[in-house]
């Protein structure tokens, strides 16, 4: 961001839905931002990134997704409870074993996600907020994370709405933030685009950032 935008009315902080172990669109959003806001009084909605990632696999594309106990009525996504009535940990992390493991930097990052995982975090939340956390570390990113303490859709000159803009019924593959450019993967001949992060942390190692800076697209007010 040049020194001309953070002294003018050019947003400066994005309020983002959280996602679990985001795709590369939401962190190249994060980039264009000095600061991004969490919302947290939203109502959950199923079958969203809000609980769910894509990874690559020797069988292709896997969906990855967290089992909750959201029940019928509209539940705040800040209390929604993740179930473990069902061996969802187990299956997740066996995936990104069998998919990552012989990647070059998954044993570099390996035991910090595990502990993650292990920990068995009560709430849906909570757990994308490690993710999150552990991701931006990883990925040498530094920003300061607020939450949204009320619901609303009034947003200040200073702040971008990016809720509900990434999402995973993308079918056109025509992303807010996101150019793609192919990296090295694991599995296939064909580069697949916008996966979870933990499929460039894992296959790049220190270089993630890079190519995220590199694949990162103009804010859409400065067209």
């Amino acid at each position: 961001m040049t020194d001309q935008r953070r002294h003018s009315s050019f947003p400066t902080e994005v309020t983002l839905d959280l996602h679990y172990l985001p795709c590369l669109d939401y962190f190249s959003c994060l980039l264009n931002f000095d600061s991004f806001i969490l919302e947290a009084q939203d109502h959950y909605i199923r079958q969203t990134y809000r609980n769910r990632c894509y990874v690559l696999t020797a069988n292709g594309i896997d969906v990855l997704t967290v089992p909750v106990l959201s029940g019928r009525n509209k539940v705040l996504i800040r209390d929604v409870k993740i179930d473990y009535g069902q061996a969802w940990v187990r299956r997740h992390w066996g995936c990104l074993q069998s998919a990552y493991g012989k990647s070059p930097f998954f044993e570099y990052y390996e035991a910090e996600f595990k502990q993650v995982y292990q920990r068995q975090t009560t709430f849906l939340f909570d757990l994308n907020v490690e993710l999150l956390t552990l991701c931006l570390k990883f990925l040498g990113i530094k920003k300061e994370i607020a939450y949204t303490l009320s619901y609303s859709r009034d947003v200040t000159s200073t702040n971008f709405d990016a809720r509900s803009l990434i999402s995973d019924k993308n079918t056109e593959n025509i992303f807010k933030f996101h150019v793609p450019i192919p990296y090295y993967q694991t599995f296939g001949n064909d580069f697949v685009k916008n996966l979870s992060i933990v499929d460039l942390l894992f296959n790049k190692g220190p270089e993630a950032r890079q190519i995220l800076m590199q694949s990162k697209l103009a804010p859409p007010w400065s067209d």
